[in-house]
C-alpha cells in the first residue's frame, strides 16, 4: 500500500485491500491528505482523496467563495455548531420577517 507513485498520488492499493481497508483509507485521506489510486485486476480503477483536496486541485473555489471562506474566518464563523449555525440562520429569519412585516 506503501508504493509512492507520483507527487499528486501518493499510494496505490488493490481493490481488495480497499475493500477491506476502507475506513482506515478514509481516514488517512482526510486527516493525512494522502491520495490513493485503487487497482482492479492491476489496472487504475478510481482515485480517493478528501473533498478537501479534491476542491483544492480539481475544482477550485471561485475566488468570491474564497473570500466569503476568509471574512468568515476572520469574524470566527468558521468554528460555529450545527446548533448555532441554526440559531443564526433563525435569527436571521426572524428579523427578516420584522422587517417585512413593519413596511407593510
Amino acid at each position: 500500500m506503501n508504493q509512492l507513485i507520483g507527487d499528486h498520488v501518493d499510494r496505490r492499493v488493490d481493490a481488495h485491500v480497499a475493500r477491506t481497508q476502507f475506513g482506515q483509507i478514509m481516514d488517512r485521506a482526510v486527516e493525512n491528505h494522502e491520495r490513493f489510486i485503487v487497482d482492479r485486476r492491476g489496472e487504475p480503477a478510481v482515485v480517493i482523496m478528501s473533498v478537501q483536496d479534491f476542491i483544492n486541485v480539481v475544482a477550485p473555489p471561485p475566488k468570491w467563495l474564497e473570500e466569503s471562506w476568509a471574512g468568515a474566518k476572520r469574524r470566527g464563523l468558521d468554528k460555529l455548531t450545527p446548533k448555532e449555525i441554526d440559531a443564526e440562520i433563525k435569527a436571521y429569519r426572524r428579523e427578516r420577517r420584522e422587517k417585512n412585516a413593519k413596511r407593510k
